[in-house]
């Protein structure tokens, strides 16, 4: 595996993922991928491109509340296909899969692992939350019949450390600012540690724009992108008449990426509250999105996604958060999809703009041959898997 990865900046005043680690993770053993502002993970089919940005939306959804089961729900297989292939069973039967993430803020570095347990029943059987050279918490399965892990949490006051039961379906690290009353030094330093990882995880959204879905009328008043890009002529609307500026760079995006001239993008009301998206052409009637081709609507998607952010995304991040504290994280498997090198190259030079001036994080996955658009650009970390996963 080779890693071409930008330095990224020593300070971090917003909390942001870094590195990932999938120490078992499908055809991943022992991975650790650094993180820049763009990354992009390219390499043969099976070689464990997709693997990447599905434990880093896991942990996303575990940072969010989610239970295991949903979080691991967008997975094939589910969690049984979490487990890497060849990993057997222990005397009980009990086989799984750990994963990681580094995150740094102002706290400095924080680092997440967690061990999940997917055969035979689903569940957490360890967690690790470390910073400032200690151990802030842990978890570990104690009783296999009880649905329930002991965690232990530093406090540093009259007793160096706390003791309870946590559910084991969920991440206890989302679960501390319930737990922890922030009392003592120790109880705060933990309190700040969990805050900065959940604001990085929680920030995320994954996207992979399905043409089939987005040729369809939409309900004029669904104007939060989803991720499957269905609603996007809705989405369009709201954009052309509340983000002016961006809704310019989108128009001269589709002139980039379209085929013939592009002088804007409308929305058209129909029957029954509905509304559909055209391209204004310079000459000549409007083309419907509907009419477009699958690289156009997928190059249109995603570069409406990297122009905008959480107000017009369907995400949620941390409500009780300044937005100024937080990154937006785009998880974007198969970037280059269906697009022609001309539509690749300005939309992976379109991500490089955005990520560039902090408005992004990208997380995508590309083909072999596209990657070199953008190997030699500032801040891109390019994840070269080969074809070994």
């Amino acid at each position: 595996m080779d890693t071409h990865r930008a330095r990224p900046a020593a300070v971090f005043e917003r909390p942001t993922v870094t590195e990932l680690r999938l120490s078992a993770f499908k055809s991943h053993r022992n991975a650790v991928f650094p993180l820049a502002p763009m990354t992009l993970f390219r390499g043969a089919s099976g070689s464990g491109k997709s693997s990447a940005l599905q434990a880093y939306e896991a942990l996303a959804r575990l940072a969010g509340g989610d239970t295991l089961e949903e979080a691991l729900a967008p997975v094939a297989g589910g969690a049984g296909a979490c487990v890497p292939q060849h990993a057997r069973p222990d005397a009980q039967g009990r086989r799984g899969f750990r994963i990681g993430c580094t995150v740094e803020g102002p706290v400095g570095p924080v680092k997440l692992d967690v061990a999940v347990q997917a055969e035979p029943e689903l569940r957490v059987v360890g967690e690790r939350l470390t910073g400032s050279g200690r151990t802030l918490l842990s978890t570990a399965l104690r009783d296999p019949e009880q649905p329930r892990v002991e965690a232990a949490w530093h406090t540093a006051g009259s007793v160096p450390v706390t003791r309870a039961p946590l559910p084991d379906d969920r991440l206890g690290t989302a679960l501390l600012p319930l737990r922890v009353a922030g009392k003592t030094a120790g109880q705060r330093m933990v309190l700040d540690a969990a805050e900065q990882v959940l604001i990085a995880l929680r920030s995320v959204f994954a996207c992979d724009p399905r043409p089939e879905l987005m040729r369809a009328p939409v309900a004029a008043r669904d104007g939060r992108l989803r991720g499957a890009c269905d609603n996007v002529a809705a989405v369009l609307g709201r954009t052309r008449s509340e983000c002016v500026t961006r809704h310019a760079l989108l128009v001269s995006a589709a002139e980039a990426g379209c085929r013939g001239q592009v002088e804007g993008l409308s929305v058209q009301g129909l029957e029954g509250g509905f509304v559909r998206a055209v391209l204004a052409r310079s000459a000549g009637a409007a083309t419907p999105l509907e009419r477009l081709g699958d690289g156009e609507l997928r190059y249109l998607a995603l570069s409406l996604v990297l122009l905008t952010g959480p107000g017009v995304l369907d995400v949620e991040p941390v409500a009780e958060v300044l937005p100024a504290r937080q990154v937006l994280t785009v998880l974007a498997d198969g970037l280059d999809r269906c697009l022609d090198p001309r539509q690749a190259r300005e939309l992976l030079e379109l991500a490089g703009r955005m990520c560039r001036r902090g408005h992004i994080r990208l997380v995508g996955t590309v083909r072999g041959e596209v990657g070199s658009v953008v190997e030699e650009a500032e801040d891109v970390a390019m994840v070269d898997l080969g074809c070994d996963g």
